[in-house]
């Protein structure tokens, strides 16, 4: 079974995804060994607790000085310390790089709110995915699941998940959607189908 470690920036509800495919057996090849926030106040990090999880706060400036390779290099000691084989992203605001990205080659799995190659990139993130949809005017919108590589959103694509805009969307309504009806399905999934095929090579 492969050791998942996940980082998270905010409230967790990807995290909650992923713990609870885990308690329904979806998610079976993997387990979550630990939780890493790059904030102290991330609701995730209650979630992680109350389900048992190890967590850890990780923030560049409080923590590192401000220095990302410092930061990348304290998240990668702890993923390495709780022995983790795949790293998860679940709603990680953080950009990073350096030795977690060279140390987790091909093992860093994201979760992004549009469906890549739109709306994605460099400042994609959190609400702004949503908003670029809704003032673009497409019908269709969605989550992908893909490797993390040195180009942010960049990496190969593992699953994608389609999902409509509605006459009279928010921003905050579609993320919602985007979320039920995407992220929290395929994340899980797409984290087993990872796992399962690392154990089968």
């Amino acid at each position: 079974m492969k050791r998942i470690g996940v980082l998270i920036s905010g409230g967790g509800t990807n995290l909650q995804a992923l713990i609870d495919a885990q308690k329904s057996g979806i998610l079976k090849s993997g387990e979550i060994v630990c939780v890493c926030s790059n904030s102290a106040s991330a609701y995730g990090l209650t979630r992680a607790q109350n389900a048992g999880i190890p967590t850890k706060i990780i923030r560049k400036n409080a923590d590192c000085g401000g220095d990302l390779d410092e930061f990348s290099h304290k998240i990668c000691a702890y993923m390495k310390e709780m022995r983790v084989d795949v790293v998860v992203l679940a709603g990680f605001m953080a950009i990073f790089g350096g030795e977690l990205l060279k140390e987790y080659a091909d093992r860093i799995i994201n979760i992004h709110p549009a469906l890549i190659p739109s709306f994605c990139g460099k400042g994609m993130y959190g609400l702004k995915p949503h908003e670029a949809a809704l003032e673009y005017g497409v019908k269709v919108t969605g989550a992908t699941v893909h490797l993390v590589n040195e180009v942010v959103d960049g990496g190969r694509i593992l699953m994608q998940k389609a999902v409509e805009v509605h006459d009279g969307d928010t921003p905050e309504i579609l993320q919602r959607r985007v979320m039920e009806q995407a992220e929290w399905i395929i994340l899980p999934q797409a984290v087993e189908n990872f796992c399962a095929e690392s154990e089968n090579k």
